[in-house]
C-alpha cells in the first residue's frame, strides 16, 4: 500500500513539476518586459502562471485543462500526445517527468535510512520529497535553458536550512548544524572559487547557489560524494558526446543535471559508497 501511495505522489509531482517549469519560463520572458509598460492583458497573464494559484493549461493554445486532461501520463496516453482542445503535440517530456517522479519517490522510500526516531526520520523523507520535486525542476529547467531559477533554488536552501534545525533540535544536535555548513563549502565554496576566478565564464551564479543548496542538504562527507559523482558521470558523458559529434568543443554544456543525480545517488546511497572506497582501498 506504501508504494501504491508513493507511486500516486510521485506522478502527482512530476505533473506539478512539468507544470512549474513551463509557468517559471513564461513568467521569466514576461518579466524580461519592462513591468512599467506592461498591458492589463500582460498582468492578468502574469497571475495566470502563477506556479502555486494558476489554473492547468495547455501550452500551446492556452486552453484550461480539465480533469480529466490532468490525469498523469494516462491522460497523455489516451489522447495520443496531442491536446485534446487544440490538437497540436504535447511534448513527451510530460509523461517521463512524471514516470521518473514515481520512481524517485518510490526508490526513495525504499532506501531512504529510517532509523529508531520515528516521527522525525518520517519527517525529514517528506521534506525529502519536497526537495526532490524541486530538483526536479532544476533539472529539466537547466538541460533545456541552461539555467537555474533562484524562484526554485533560494526556496528550496530555505527549506533545507530548516530541516537541518529541524534535525539539529530533535534528532542529532550540533553535529548537524557542522556537517551542513562542511558540506556547503565542499560544493558551494569550491563552485564560488571557479566562478571568481573564471568571472563566470566556468560555471554561472545559479551553479554557485546550487552548490549551495547541496552542500547543506547532502552535508559531510555527503557532498563530497555527490560532488565526485556529478564531476565524473559529466565528464564521461561530454567525452562520449564529442567522440560521437553530438556536441562540440565550444558548446556550452549544462552540468546542473550532473550534479542533481549525483546528489541525489548521494543521499541515498553515500555511506555504501563511502563503505565501498575504504574496503577497496585498504584491501
Amino acid at each position: 500500500m506504501e508504494f501504491v501511495v508513493l507511486i500516486v505522489l510521485g506522478l502527482c509531482a512530476g505533473s506539478f513539476a512539468n507544470a512549474a517549469i513551463w509557468r517559471i519560463h513564461e513568467q521569466s520572458k514576461l518579466k524580461s518586459k519592462k513591468p512599467a509598460n506592461w498591458s492589463a492583458d500582460q498582468r492578468m497573464k502574469t497571475e495566470n502562471l502563477s506556479v502555486l494559484r494558476g489554473r492547468s493549461m495547455c501550452p500551446n493554445c492556452k486552453h484550461q485543462l480539465a480533469a480529466k486532461d490532468l490525469v498523469p501520463v494516462l491522460s497523455w496516453v489516451s489522447l495520443g500526445g496531442k491536446c485534446r482542445y487544440c490538437k497540436k503535440p504535447i511534448s513527451i517530456q510530460y509523461p517521463l517527468v512524471e514516470i521518473t517522479g514515481a520512481l524517485l519517490f518510490l526508490a526513495s522510500y525504499i532506501w531512504w535510512p529510517f532509523g529508531l526516531s520515528g516521527f522525525v526520520d518520517y519527517a525529514r523523507f517528506g521534506i525529502w520529497l519536497v526537495v526532490l520535486t524541486g530538483l526536479l525542476i532544476l533539472f529539466i529547467y537547466d538541460l533545456k535553458w541552461l539555467i537555474l531559477p533562484d524562484a526554485v533554488t533560494l526556496p528550496l536552501i530555505a527549506l533545507v536550512v530548516f530541516e537541518i534545525a529541524f534535525r539539529g533540535i530533535f534528532q542529532e544536535g550540533p553535529e548537524a548544524v557542522r556537517g551542513a555548513i562542511l558540506g556547503m563549502l565542499t560544493i558551494g565554496g569550491f563552485f564560488y572559487v571557479l566562478f571568481v576566478v573564471s568571472k563566470g565564464k566556468w560555471i554561472g551564479g545559479g551553479d554557485v547557489k546550487l552548490g549551495i543548496l547541496l552542500g547543506l542538504l547532502l552535508g559531510w562527507p555527503a557532498a563530497l560524494v555527490g560532488m565526485a559523482i556529478g564531476f565524473y558521470s559529466a565528464t564521461i558523458i561530454v567525452i562520449v558526446l564529442m567522440l560521437l559529434r553530438v556536441v562540440k568543443r565550444s558548446q556550452h554544456i549544462p552540468f546542473g543535471p550532473f550534479l542533481i543525480v549525483g546528489a541525489i545517488i548521494a543521499m541515498l546511497f553515500s555511506e555504501q559508497i563511502i563503505g565501498l572506497y575504504y574496503e577497496l582501498l585498504l584491501y
